[in-house]
C-alpha cells in the first residue's frame, strides 16, 4: 500500500471529520435556531449558550473537542501502519482543525476552533491539553475573557509543543494552527484593545 496515498486519505479524512459542526447538529437536535442565525452567527459552544440552552452548548463543546482528538488518534493508529504516523497526525492536526474553521458541509462558515484544537493537543499528548487547558482557565480566571484566554493558550501551544513532543511534525503542525486562532479572533482582539470585549457571565 502506497504511503503517501495512505497520508492523503487520512488529511482527507480528517477535514471532513472537522466539518462536521456539532453546533448545527446539536441545535437542530434540541430544536434551536441555526447558531449562524443569531448572537455572533459563530457556530460554537459560546454561541449555542446564547440560546439559553447549557446542555446543548455543553455537548456542542464536546463535540468539538472529539473530533479534534479522534481524527489525529486515528491518523496516529492509520498512518503507523504504513510508518507515516509522525507526517500523518500532523497533517491530520492540521486539516481537522481547517474543517471546523471551513466546513464543507456547511457552506465553508465555520467556528474559530478553540475547543477542536484543545482535542488535538489532547490527541497529541495528554500532558500537552493538560498545560493548555490549565493556562486556558487561569487566564480565564484572571480576565473574566473566554477570547483572552484563548489567544493566550494558543500562544503558549507551540513552544509547549516543542518541549515536550520535540522537534517534530506534530509539533510544528500547532504553529499554523495557533496563527489561524488568532485569524479567527481578529474581532475579539479589535475589541480587547478597545476596551469593549464582553466577559464570562456578562
Amino acid at each position: 500500500m502506497n504511503a503517501s496515498l495512505v497520508t492523503f486519505a487520512i488529511v482527507v479524512g480528517a477535514y471532513l471529520i472537522g466539518s462536521i459542526a456539532f453546533a448545527v447538529v446539536v441545535s437542530k437536535l434540541f430544536g434551536l435556531p441555526d447558531p449562524h442565525s443569531y448572537g455572533s452567527g459563530n457556530p460554537g459552544a459560546t454561541n449555542v449558550l446564547r440560546s439559553g440552552n447549557k446542555a446543548a452548548a455543553a455537548l456542542t463543546l464536546a463535540g468539538d473537542a472529539a473530533k479534534g482528538w479522534l481524527a489525529v488518534w486515528l491518523a496516529n493508529r492509520v498512518g503507523g501502519m504504513v510508518g507515516e504516523a509522525s507526517l500523518a497526525t500532523a497533517g491530520a492536526a492540521i486539516a481537522v482543525f481547517l474543517g471546523h474553521l471551513y466546513p464543507v458541509f456547511h457552506r465553508f462558515s465555520g467556528g474559530k476552533g478553540v475547543a477542536t484544537a484543545a482535542g488535538v493537543a489532547f490527541a497529541l499528548a495528554w500532558q500537552l491539553g493538560a498545560a493548555l487547558l490549565a493556562f486556558w482557565i487561569a487566564f480565564a480566571l484572571l480576565s473574566r475573557m473566554s477570547s483572552l484566554a484563548s489567544l493566550a493558550a494558543a500562544v503558549a501551544a507551540p513552544p509547549l509543543a516543542f518541549y515536550m513532543l520535540g522537534n517534530a511534525p506534530e509539533a510544528w503542525a500547532l504553529v499554523p494552527i495557533a496563527v489561524l486562532l488568532f485569524w479567527r479572533h481578529r474581532a475579539n482582539i479589535q475589541r480587547l484593545l478597545a476596551g469593549t470585549e464582553s466577559k464570562i457571565g456578562g
